[in-house]
């Protein structure tokens, strides 16, 4: 139990440090180059972290890496930075609540990874928590905005069930830098071609772009990778509702944004959502690493 709290702390590195990258996005990075917003998250992370692993793809990660890259980086960037810039802080983030239910589906349907009653106990709190949140703040909402933010939320946590499906003992690093640059290679040469020479930034964008590249993305990825690899995909997306309430607080410190007492409660209801999700007993737990351990004989099976 231990263990899986230690994993389930450092996977929450991830989403808090997501939460924090919509008031960076909104307050820092040009509005209006998403494209290229995108590809100067994406590819120095990526460069960073392939630098540390040090190994290109073989075999049939070359094509995995081009389909997750797409995923979670690629398309799932530049929703997540339109949706930044349309919404509130507090909204784009809590958009986002759906993805628990969507990757515990997902993981049901891919991974065999059958949700408990604990972890639908943990996600309906945590969502209702959510909506407590959302619903103080829905006057004026850009409906792209929220369309962008709900696209993300699916297709994120497809890549997120596939990159469990395909783990095969590749280190985790190794592989989310695969996913970074697939997703930051693509993004550059779709922004040279839609949107031209990279916009013109001051000292504050570069600051920006280098924590949300670092930190927001480089640490933040290899973190919830780490918690899929020895969580399962439930228990890690009930964590991923601390997105939200990172982008929340931040909201109501840093941008002035209003923190309402039903606000407050939403609050308490996620945290409670994500201690609740985490409570797992061994029978769970046994079912998860069987689960685990049958996604990676498949996967080694059918590598070419």
């Amino acid at each position: 139990m231990e263990d899986k709290w230690r994993w389930a702390f450092v996977t929450a590195v991830a989403p808090i440090a997501w939460g924090s990258t919509y008031y960076v996005t909104r307050h820092t990075l040009p509005a209006d180059a998403a494209l290229w917003g995108s590809a100067l998250r994406a590819l120095p992370a990526g460069l960073l972290l392939l630098l540390l692993a040090r190994r290109l793809p073989r075999g049939a990660w070359w094509w995995r890496s081009a389909v997750l890259g797409t995923l979670n980086v690629g398309a799932f960037f530049v929703l997540v930075y339109l949706a930044a810039q349309l919404l509130p802080t507090s909204v784009a983030a809590s958009v986002m609540a759906a993805a628990p239910v969507t990757m515990m589906l997902l993981a049901w349907a891919m991974v065999g990874e059958r949700p408990t009653a604990r972890l639908v106990a943990g996600a309906t709190t945590g969502i209702a928590g959510v909506l407590l949140v959302v619903t103080t703040s829905v006057d004026g909402l850009d409906l792209r905005g929220v369309l962008a933010s709900v696209a993300a939320m699916t297709m994120s946590s497809v890549g997120f069930v596939l990159s469990k499906r395909w783990a095969d003992g590749t280190p985790v690093l190794t592989t989310t830098a695969w996913q970074l640059m697939a997703g930051g290679l693509a993004l550059t040469v779709v922004a040279v071609a839609v949107e031209g020479a990279p916009p013109a930034v001051d000292a504050r964008a570069v600051a920006g772009f280098a924590y949300i590249s670092l930190v927001g993305t480089a640490l933040a990825f290899v973190c919830w990778f780490a918690g899929l690899a020895r969580l399962s995909a439930g228990a890690v997306g009930i964590v991923g509702l601390l997105n939200p309430v990172t982008g929340v607080l931040l909201g109501t410190v840093l941008a002035a944004e209003s923190l309402s007492p039903t606000q407050v409660v939403g609050i308490a209801l996620v945290l409670a959502g994500v201690v609740v999700g985490q409570q797992t007993g061994r029978a769970q737990r046994a079912r998860a690493a069987s689960a685990s351990e049958h996604s990676r004989a498949t996967s080694l099976t059918t590598r070419p």
